[in-house]
């Protein structure tokens, strides 16, 4: 985005930018210069507010400098580009009162019935979409990469699962072939003998037809199948672990967002009312009741104030961008929260009953459960791979030295495969099983103990989180009496504005704790959901 502020003086124009010139806000500038050329006034354009600058950004800014644009900066980097703006064009330094393109825009931006007014300037970028938390939720479970990738996930384990329930059906297939052969015959008997020719041939065969092949009895092909139902199930599960991740991924950075706007709203307030205690300071100095170290002082907390501001609104977009990352948005898509930080009451959560949810509904532990029947599974099958299996092939079709000559043939084979001496495969196979059936009892264990520790953090973090709001409620109005109160005995005199400085970090620091509570009691909400696998039931529908 960019942003151009225009601030008109009596003798210059001075055009300020603010955000990125690249990309379309550069061919958005470059076309309404060009639109109104032929118009004058003198300007200078401000680039202290400017973070990048691409290439064709740079180009813009010599042809504009090239018309006589004075260009400006207070930064090391924008200082630096128009240091080689003006070694690329060393004749037009001295002509910054020419008047261009450029100077024709800005006059038609602020002309007309709107003359004397700022005038802002943005790109053709897309509005900011105003979201909810639970429209955030959804979107996040539509679009996140991670959640389209255990979707494909899913996806290949019922395919695995085709595959496995294809061995257990019948295979049909067709083949013919024409096959012209010659061969000598001493190398097939090793000698050559008297009366005998060299060579034979050649020959000629055509065959062609269907043939078949069906597993009769073979458990080892049912138990895959079974196992691969399992593995179905188990990637479901994985699936729902990786919504529930995301989901507290959005919630968490969706709070943060909430938490750094009201931030930056309570920033705005103690910025206006460090202004009001400034301004009551100067009065009362230019009055003679007060002293110049007073008005020193509230000038102090006043920038020190504006400084909080600036950091909250960096902070605020940061979490944005943060938050449309999380939502796989365009980079240039802007978001802005529609929820407001609110306390609200919520259901006392028993901790033997939250425990009994959390162990059904987690699905890490779904997922455990599933692996370990595959691991029954696997381990059944290898014990089963020495029973005997049976199958039954064949082909059918026509026969002959040629195709005309040829005549229907069959050939049909039953097959009983009895697995006498393996080498010790199959014991070594149910041992390795046996082994991961072990290891999936222990994750199971651990997995079940690290949720028994997050259901009851959670719960504690969020009666905690509960009365800190309670109280730092309670701190936010008495800090606020606290400063109407020290206003109104520096106003009379009875004391000097050390008090009111004292009451406006009281305040800040009240507020602050307020917001922090809120969030924390917020995002202890949404710890809990997660430790008892309710994430998207709760923020999502």
């Amino acid at each position: 985005m960019l942003r151009i502020t225009v601030e008109e003086g009596r003798d210059l124009m001075v055009v300020k930018l603010e955000g990125r010139l690249a990309g379309p806000w550069v061919d958005e500038l470059e076309q309404s210069w060009s639109a109104v050329a032929g118009r004058s006034a003198r300007l200078a354009l401000d680039l202290s507010g400017v973070t990048f600058v691409d290439d064709e950004g740079k180009k813009l800014l010599g042809a504009m400098f090239g018309e006589g644009v004075e260009l400006r900066a207070t930064d090391c980097m924008n200082k630096s580009i128009i240091e080689k703006i003006q070694k690329s064009h060393p004749k037009a330094s001295a002509g910054h009162g020419h008047r261009g393109p450029l100077a024709a825009m800005i006059l038609l931006f602020v002309m007309g019935p709107f003359f004397g007014k700022p005038a802002v300037l943005r790109g053709q970028e897309k509005p900011p979409l105003r979201l909810t938390l639970r429209d955030a939720v959804q979107l996040a479970l539509k679009q996140n990469p991670q959640v389209q990738i255990a979707n494909l996930n899913l996806a290949e384990s019922q395919q695995d699962r085709n595959i496995a329930r294809s061995a257990l059906l019948p295979q049909i297939g067709a083949e013919g072939f024409m096959v012209a052969q010659r061969f000598n015959v001493d190398a097939l008997l090793g000698r050559s003998f008297p009366g005998i020719p060299q060579h034979a041939g050649p020959f000629e065969e055509f065959q062609a037809g269907p043939g078949f092949s069906m597993p009769i009895f073979d458990l080892t092909l049912l138990r895959r199948w079974q196992a691969s139902q399992q593995g179905i199930r188990a990637s479901r599960s994985e699936e729902m672990g990786a919504r529930e991740q995301v989901v507290l991924l959005v919630v968490s950075q969706y709070l943060g967002g909430l938490r750094a706007a009201a931030d930056v709203k309570a920033a705005r307030s103690r910025v206006d009312l460090a202004q009001a205690l400034y301004d009551q300071a100067a009065d009362l100095q230019k009055n003679g009741v007060g002293t110049g170290l007073d008005t020193l002082r509230a000038n102090v907390e006043l920038q020190n104030e504006k400084q909080r501001l600036v950091v909250s609104r960096t902070t605020l977009e940061t979490s944005l961008y943060g938050l449309a990352r999380l939502l796989n948005f365009d980079p240039r898509q802007e978001v802005d929260l529609a929820d407001e930080v609110s306390f609200f009451e919520t259901p006392e959560f028993p901790l033997a009953q939250s425990l009994e949810c959390a162990y059904a509904n987690r699905p890490e532990l779904k997922a455990l459960q599933a692996r370990e029947q595959q691991s029954l599974l696997a381990r059944r099958t290898a014990g089963e791979s020495r029973l005997p299996t049976f199958n039954l092939n064949g082909t059918w079709g026509y026969q002959g030295l040629s195709l005309p000559s040829s005549i229907p043939a069959y050939l049909y084979r039953a097959t009983l495969d009895v697995p006498l001496f393996t080498g010790g495969r199959i014991r070594a196979e149910m041992t390795k099983a046996d082994l991961e059936i072990k290891k999936i009892d222990q994750q199971k264990q651990d997995l079940m103990d690290q949720i028994a520790l997050e259901v009851k953090t959670a719960i504690a973090q969020l009666d905690s989180a509960r009365h800190e709001v309670e109280v730092a409620r309670l701190g936010v109005t008495l800090a606020q009496e606290e400063v109407t109160q020290a206003r109104d005995r520096f106003q009379a005199g009875v004391a000097n504005n050390i008090e009111v400085v004292t009451a406006q970090d009281e305040l800040s620091r009240a507020s602050d704790n307020q917001i922090s509570a809120l969030y924390r009691y917020n995002q202890g909400r949404a710890d809990l959901a997660r430790s008892l696998g309710q994430m998207e039931s709760l923020y999502s529908k």
